[in-house]
């Protein structure tokens, strides 16, 4: 299918959907479709069913009675019926959809497809009904049914465990946010110094700039602090309260205030289980429900470290979040009230560097290493993440902001590459030797191959002449913005 001009990227998806939609072999097939919200899964689909003839529905948080009655006024009007389709329950009604694929491949999407489900619980099973093996509504069809939603945790609850529908899928679909190089390209930014500084604040989120924004983006990095303070920190803004909204909309959060602290919790720095429990006051078991709902919902990832297999960190995947909780949560009354949106941000700088562009950076610079490398390390990278070291004749640890591990064909997987990111720090001499050091530490490892481990550093602020000499003798990479963007590397 040809794909519509005016969607922008989504290819992977696009293809996949095309593939699954078009498929000529008899007998109705079942997908799910996930992402957070905002990042254009209704426009996805709704353009798939229109470029296919297909049905769309898009479902709203109403009772059962008035969804199946919504459902058959939409229907009617697709099948061009002199009235509307009556439908006394959910059986009557897949059963009706399933019979839209009786002559050709048909999709038929069910949009926000967890607001059904509340209304009516045995929805699933309905469907896992319709679908089993030899069911005649199944065989005699060619219907695509592709379920649609962006509660994560319930969604990916639909096809684990002994979920009805378990089994019962084709394709399963997650539309992720724009990576940072595409969101650049989304926002129109050129420069990727105010690439990453917009990117840390609204991520890769689609709607953010076409529909919250209207197309409001930062001109330079002159204008960016005026932008900040005119899209995200005023409270007019449809931005504002975002961050807030993401949360409130996981039907899994219930008490939202503890949910909130422990986001805060990560903001603040505590990215480990007994940090982020120290943090709320509380022992580390008893926030292991809220960091698995999060976990689920996607708003917290759970990242392995790379040296100790009983170490694990959490960061926040939505940047807006991350930027609420460091920068617009402690001074909330102070934006909603007098709309001081200036101040703030004048008085924020410090925590914006810490809290908010640092650690970004460093995710930046694992993303580049896992997505943009190429051939950069001189293997295949299976693996990026970030650890701690320990250090014992020092009594200290070091962290590793960047490891790059390469693809193992049995034996010890190589450790490519070991690395530091600073974003506004000019890195140089000081940098290399700890980078050194550690390595020396990683020689005796069990885990990995050390023999080819290259150094790298990762800045957004340049590096010293002497840190550019030991590069050109190879001693240590370097990666600098430009790089990371895929721009022209800049000059020493």
């Amino acid at each position: 299918m040809k794909k519509p001009a005016e969607m922008f990227d989504r290819d992977h998806e696009w293809a996949a959907l095309s593939r699954f939609v078009s498929d000529e072999q008899p007998g109705a097939t079942l997908g799910v479709v996930s992402g957070r919200r905002r990042q254009g899964k209704t426009f996805l689909l709704d353009a798939v069913a229109r470029e296919a003839g297909g049905f769309f529905f898009s479902a709203a948080e109403a009772t059962e009675a008035e969804s199946l009655r919504r459902l058959g006024e939409t229907l009617a009007a697709f099948l061009r019926a002199p009235g509307p389709l009556a439908f006394e329950s959910w059986h009557h009604a897949i059963e009706a959809l399933l019979r839209l694929g009786a002559e050709r491949p048909v999709p038929v999407v069910l949009d926000e497809f967890p607001y059904l489900v509340k209304a009516s619980p045995a929805l699933p099973s309905i469907i896992q009904g319709a679908y089993r093996p030899l069911g005649p509504d199944r065989t005699g069809s060619r219907a695509r049914l592709l379920l649609c939603g962006s509660a994560m945790s319930f969604m990916g609850s639909l096809l684990a465990g002994n979920a009805p529908l378990r089994g019962r899928a084709g394709l399963e679909l997650v539309v992720h946010t724009l990576d940072h190089r595409l969101a650049a390209q989304f926002w129109g930014i050129g420069d990727p110094r105010l690439a990453l500084m917009t990117n840390a604040i609204v991520g890769g989120t689609p709607a953010y700039r076409t529909e919250f924004l209207r197309g409001d983006t930062p001109a330079d990095l002159d204008d960016f602090g005026d932008w900040v303070v005119r899209a995200v920190l005023n409270s007019q803004s449809p931005l504002f309260r975002e961050a807030r909204y993401l949360l409130a909309e996981e039907p899994d959060i219930r008490d939202s205030g503890l949910f909130h602290s422990v986001l805060a919790g990560v903001a603040e720095g505590n990215s480990t289980r007994g940090g982020i429990a120290n943090y709320l006051g509380r022992k580390a078991t008893d926030i292991a429900h809220p960091l698995n709902v999060l976990e689920g919902a996607g708003l917290l990832i759970k990242e392995a470290d790379v040296f100790r297999d009983n170490r694990t960190t959490y960061r926040i995947a939505e940047p807006l979040v991350t930027f609420h909780h460091s920068i617009m949560r402690p001074a909330w009354s102070l934006l909603d009230r007098t709309g001081n949106a200036e101040q703030v941000w004048r008085m924020s700088q410090r925590r914006l560097a810490g809290s908010v562009l640092g650690p970004h950076f460093e995710w930046i610079c694992r993303e580049w290493a896992l997505r943009y490398s190429g051939g950069f390390f001189g293997d295949l990278v299976t693996q990026v993440g970030s650890g701690v070291v320990n250090d014992p004749s020092n009594k200290t640890s070091h962290e590793v902001d960047v490891a790059v591990v390469g693809y193992s064909d049995g034996g010890k997987p190589p450790l490519l590459s070991i690395g530091e990111a600073k974003w506004q720090e000019r890195m140089g001499m000081g940098h290399l030797e700890r980078l050194r050091r550690i390595r020396t530490l990683l020689s005796g490892s069990t885990r990995y191959d050390t023999s080819g481990t290259r150094l790298a550093c990762y800045s957004g602020a340049g590096f010293t002449p002497e840190l550019v000499k030991e590069a050109e003798s190879g001693a240590v990479d370097l990666v600098d913005l430009n790089q990371l963007y895929g721009l022209p590397v800049t000059a020493p």
